[in-house]
């Protein structure tokens, strides 16, 4: 289990996550407010392209004051970015970016779409985005978003017209909106869509523009803003407690592993959006203006819009329950209305709010968290009536059976009623897990062919209970999914997501294995078992030229949950090869080779991914010298782990284990990444770090951002970090001093181990240094000028104090060869010197 490790700023933020694990339930005034949004039939669809671009302000104040149905289309699921909180990268950061959304969007109102586009990392320009992500299919995407959400406005976040001035990403999720917001209503575009939803027309179409878009306030001033509406976003709500830009910040603070817990703001506060498209505007600041947002603007929805006004006017907040007649009689009105659309997305909320007022507790928990395909699983039920209301339940449903369970209990107030019922889980299951991983992705767009699972934050839940009602007299199903409560001592009650799981798995120790010489190695297999009584062998499928033993391994597990390990002998080649091994778990003749990977955090539910069990092994030739590493660790990163292949002895430093004495037996200290943006406790240790290399040791400093950096002397001369960077991962590197020992000690280090690097070479280099700096390589994007702050060597005193914005993070856990013969020169800095003298 991963340990949050950002202090959370808002002891609030943390009441609202822990609030996510569980269902929801309403107290009056969230009743009340969700009546009024009932009564809006209006939509605002915001598209950036990241978790974390959204303006959480403005989503927030058009759902909450607006009472708007507003979504945020995230272009991607931000697998592409950095993790705060921990090590996992790329498809695993995506699935913690998206959960961290939804958790936003739980607390500012809003709703969450997604396209098929992977954020495959920084990009300069949009061209290069869109090549990469290939345009029609991410158009196409957003197409949909746009037809099966039916806003009647849109805000893009970036503007269309910066190509080359800011992240390729974010320029091109603008000018896709624009040309999208064109096309939805036409039907010879994306026609095949067209057997599932129908084409739409969005009214207008805005860019949330601000004064950082001008360069300063000033220069905002200035602008002529006619074209321009404003909304001042610093509204309070007194049923809430909170103003809007409070609720904001709560929002944007769930994007934990982007660092984005963030104090709470409040007061009057402006935000602009300016008009680009669409049916003009006159000088309201009202964006729906021209546009029927009440009940009357569908058929038939003048005699509900009557019902669920007096509703509102007259909310009766001591005993909602009373409203339950003109509820009902509204819900039976509104499943007569012919717009399906505007039918669905009320029934919904209607439903809801019917749950509400009736103070319906329904719940289904099952007594294990995972279950297998054919295993059997037992449920129970909690029913509950906390209103007067006279309530019956008929029937329920359960989504593994073909006929439903018959009831015809009548559910006196207040009296729980609590029943048991098995399932057997059917053999043809899908597995829970993220739809867009379950078949392989290419650099810049996720394989989804399902048209109906396209933008969906979640895979549906394919384990729920459907309880048939009657609630005074009218039919009402209401769903719940099937969902694990359990309790711990010390944290009190818990909710996870109810999984399918394989009834077997396997995993290795780690993801990447490097011989560094022709010496074996036992390579640990855990094979874990999804049911009880598991039975088989496992073997290994592993590349040529490399030997395996033993061929196969028995495997018995009793009981379900438990794990067996077995141990295989790899050996590799004589020379330099690398490729994938997998292994292999044979169960009655079927194989298994997915592994489980559980991230478990505490500011989003618990999610279980399943993914190919595949590990890169390399034969590598490399030489080192040294072998003791402090390492003092930053945002997350697996680069301790990535050292240890290689045959080094890690020791982690915490913060308050920075003392000279601690610091002397180290032949190199590593800093991890981002420690200077994150680690508080440097402002403090830096001097100790200064004075080791003075005296003769080795600093290794991996990336930092140029903002935020603790302290004032990041190296002991004159360093400034920038926004560099080299997003090529293929970029020419170009080496300015072929003789320094780093590029030849103990290691010759050429263009070749260059290759087969992933992402980008690196980020945020320094673009000042003074003269005691060398710079040893040298590389650019296309169309750039040199960028020769990669890796930066000094001597200080008798040692070396090295700054690299090299991506070795990212190089590690891919197995790049080159990054690794790189490192180890890195760390054996100034033992070539000790060396010739021992001779």
């Amino acid at each position: 289990m991963h340990q949050l490790r950002l202090c959370l700023l808002l002891f609030i933020s943390t009441i609202v996550s822990l609030q996510a694990q569980q269902p929801k339930t309403y107290n009056s005034s969230e009743i009340y407010e969700a009546v009024q949004k009932l009564n809006v039939l209006g939509s605002v669809l915001y598209i950036a392209a990241h978790p974390d671009d959204e303006n959480t302000r403005l989503i927030s104040y058009m759902s909450n004051e607006v009472k708007a149905r507003t979504a945020y289309l995230s272009l991607t699921r931000g697998d592409g970015g950095q993790n705060l909180i921990g090590p996992e990268i790329r498809e695993l950061l995506g699935v913690i970016r998206t959960q961290e959304l939804l958790a936003a969007r739980r607390t500012d109102g809003g709703e969450q779409r997604f396209t098929r586009a992977n954020d495959f990392g920084y990009s300069k320009h949009p061209d290069e985005t869109l090549e990469i992500w290939n345009k029609d299919d991410v158009l196409a995407d957003v197409v949909w978003a746009i037809r099966t959400f039916k806003p009647d406005v849109i805000i893009n976040r970036f503007d269309h017209r910066r190509a080359g001035e800011t992240h390729g990403h974010h320029t091109a999720s603008a000018m896709l909106s624009l040309e999208a917001f064109d096309i939805t209503n036409d039907a010879s575009e994306y026609p095949l869509q067209l057997e599932f939803t129908e084409t739409w027309q969005p009214k207008r179409l805005f860019y949330n523009t601000s004064w950082w878009r001008y360069g300063s306030q000033e220069e905002f001033d200035k602008l002529d803003k006619s074209n321009m509406l404003t909304f001042d976003v610093g509204r309070y709500y007194a049923s809430k407690g909170k103003s809007n830009n409070e609720i904001a910040a709560l929002a944007s603070s769930q994007h934990l592993s982007q660092g984005f817990g963030r104090l709470s703001d409040r007061g009057s506060q402006n935000e602009y959006i300016e008009f680009l498209k669409g049916e003009s505007l006159n000088t309201s600041a009202n964006i729906f203006e021209g546009i029927d947002t009440s009940w009357n603007r569908v058929a038939g929805g003048k005699a509900i819009g009557n019902i669920l006004k007096s509703v509102e006017t007259n909310f009766n907040f001591r005993n909602p329950s009373a409203h339950l007649p003109q509820l009902l009689e509204a819900y039976k009105l509104l499943q007569s209305i012919k717009d399906k659309h505007w039918r669905t997305v009320k029934t919904k909320e209607l439903k809801a709010i019917i749950e509400a007022c009736a103070g319906l507790y329904l719940e289904v928990s099952a007594n294990t968290p995972s279950a297998a395909p054919s295993s059997d699983v037992k449920l129970t039920m909690e029913v509950l009536n906390r209103s007067s209301s006279n309530i019956n339940l008929v029937s329920y449903n359960l989504s593994t059976l073909g006929t439903g369970i018959t009831k015809n209990m009548s559910l006196a107030p207040n009296q729980k009623l609590n029943f048991e019922d098995g399932i057997s889980i059917p053999n043809n299951s899908t597995y829970t897990a993220p739809y867009w991983l379950n078949t392989k992705s290419t650099l810049g767009m996720y394989n989804v062919k399902d048209q109906n699972l396209i933008g969906l934050p979640e895979t549906p839940r394919a384990v729920f209970v459907d309880f048939n009602l009657l609630i005074e007299g009218t039919p009402i199903t209401i769903t719940k999914p099937v969902v694990y409560r359990y309790s711990k001592p010390d944290k009190g009650e818990l909710y996870r997501p109810f999984e399918i799981i394989p009834i077997v798995s396997a995993s290795l120790s780690h993801k990447v294995y490097i011989f560094e010489n022709d010496g074996q190695k036992d390579i640990e297999v855990t094979v874990k078992a999804g049911k009880d009584a598991i039975t088989g062998f496992v073997q290994m499928a592993y590349p040529d030229g490399w030997q395996v033993f033993p061929q196969k391994q028995k495997i018995e597990i009793a009981n379900k949950g438990d794990i067996q390990n077995v141990i295989f002998t790899v050996i590799p080649p004589k020379t330099q090869n690398e490729g994938s091994i997998t292994p292999m778990v044979n169960i009655d003749g079927e194989f298994y080779t997915d592994e489980i990977i559980e991230i478990d955090y505490t500011h989003i539910p618990f999610q279980t991914v399943l993914m190919p069990s595949e590990s890169k092994v390399v034969r590598l030739n490399i030489e080192k010298r040294g072998n003791n590493i402090g390492y003092i660790e930053g945002a997350g990163d697996v680069v301790p782990e990535s050292l240890r292949q290689i045959g080094y002895d890690v020791t982690i430093i915490k913060p308050e284990q920075i003392t000279p004495e601690n610091l002397d037996d180290f032949d190199a200290i590593v800093m991890g990444i981002r420690a200077y943006n994150i680690v508080d406790d440097l402002v403090f240790k830096q001097r100790f770090l200064l004075d080791y290399v003075k005296d003769g040791g080795n600093l290794i400093i991996q990336y930092n951002t140029s903002r935020g950096i603790k302290v004032n002397n990041l190296a002991p001369y004159d360093l400034q970090l920038s926004r560099d960077r080299v997003t090529d991962e293929n970029a020419l590197v170009r080496i300015l001093e072929p003789n320094h020992p780093i590029l030849n000690f103990p290691n010759k280090i050429g263009l070749q181990d260059f290759e087969g690097w992933v992402q980008e070479r690196g980020l945020y280099f320094p673009n000042k240094w003074s003269k005691e700096f060398t710079p040893l390589l040298a590389s650019n994007d296309s169309g750039e000028n040199s960028k020769e702050g990669a890796l930066l060597v000094a001597k200080y005193g008798k040692g070396n104090y090295i700054y690299t914005g090299l991506s070795f993070f990212r190089e590690f856990p891919a197995g790049v060869p080159g990054a690794y013969r790189l490192f180890a020169n890195l760390l054996s800095a100034g033992k070539q010197e000790s060396t010739t003298q021992k001779n």
